[in-house]
């Protein structure tokens, strides 16, 4: 799963080769990938899902330290917890940036059916922030909540795509910026009035 990703943030996961996985990963025989993962989409689909846990499990530490500091969380705490636990994972450890580089853009591409199977392993943290979300900002209604929740997925993970093409990514005052003012364009979406130009679409 690892050497996928180190491929996969160098060329794109459109323009892999088993053999180079293979080669990659240091394994001999083709029937070792077949064995594990049945084919390359079930390889894919379990290097997702792994980081999907990582991100899930960091989330829920984070929001813990959260709601002990401050029950019940300010907006941009919130908007922080959804953006930190895989910024501070990307920043940590290689491994995680090469999945960034390499797949978060895939997020910001997806329909919502996709999205829902995508954070299923994240269904924990998930859920939390949601609630968190529902509570902060009352003006939305629940059409209009969701939409917004999808904005802000897309954003994020378009930035932090974008982020980690660059070099010396999540590292150095440079990516402290990034990192705040990703939050701060999330926490404005999600804040934003409804206009009366989105109350007179939602009745059409």
């Amino acid at each position: 799963m690892r050497a996928v990703e180190r491929i996969a943030a160098q060329k794109g996961v459109e323009n892999i080769s088993i053999r180079e996985i293979l080669t990659a990963a240091q394994q001999k025989n083709e029937s070792a990938l077949q064995y594990h993962f049945k084919n390359f989409s079930g390889l894919l689909a379990a290097v997702r899902a792994d980081r999907a846990r990582e991100i899930d499990e960091a989330r829920r530490l984070y929001i813990d330290q959260v709601i002990r500091e401050s029950n019940p969380p300010s907006l941009r705490q919130i908007c922080e917890i959804m953006v930190m636990p895989p910024f501070r994972l990307a920043k940590a450890s290689p491994s995680f940036r090469h999945f960034v580089k390499a797949f978060s853009h895939e997020l910001a591409h997806m329909d919502e059916q996709s999205t829902k199977v995508f954070t299923q392993h994240m269904n924990q943290s998930s859920d939390l922030v949601i609630d968190l979300l529902r509570a902060a900002v009352p003006h939305l209604d629940k059409a209009l909540f969701f939409i917004r929740i999808q904005h802000a997925l897309k954003l994020t993970s378009i930035a932090m795509s974008t982020h980690a093409q660059k070099p010396g990514a999540f590292r150095g005052k440079s990516t402290e910026l990034f990192v705040h003012s990703l939050i701060d364009s999330v926490e404005g979406l999600l804040s934003a009035p409804v206009s009366k130009a989105t109350q007179s679409a939602l009745k059409k």
